[in-house]
């Protein structure tokens, strides 16, 4: 299973913004999508951004325009740079990498957009 670690996360104003990142080790296979994905309070976890190894990216429509996601693989990181932080954003954020194996996840952080 991949080790993921993300970090980042923190509180911040409405408005606000802030980057989360998440370092993959310990990989046997390449990882062929990297992904954020984020669970509220009494929410489903959700599907927030996704790479893919061409760089193909997809968002969520409720972040759409105010996210970025993008990877780095010399590194075997992701990250999620987020802009016009909304309270609907708070939750907890978690890394998802994919290979051959499967998928495996990170121990995901807080991301908390109030006031």
């Amino acid at each position: 299973q991949v080790q993921l670690v993300e970090s980042g996360g923190g509180l911040v104003q409405p408005g606000g913004s802030l980057k989360l990142s998440c370092a993959a080790s310990r990989s046997p296979f390449p990882i062929y999508r990297l992904a954020w994905y984020r669970q509220a309070p009494g929410n489903q976890r959700e599907l927030v951004a996704t790479i893919t190894n061409s760089d193909t990216t997809t968002y969520a429509d409720s972040v759409k325009g105010r996210f970025t996601i993008s990877r780095d693989n010399s590194k075997n990181t992701v990250s999620l740079q987020m802009d016009n932080l909304k309270p609907e954003d708070t939750a907890v954020y978690y890394c998802n990498a994919a290979t051959r194996q499967g998928s495996s996840w990170g121990p995901g952080t807080q991301v908390t957009v109030s006031s």
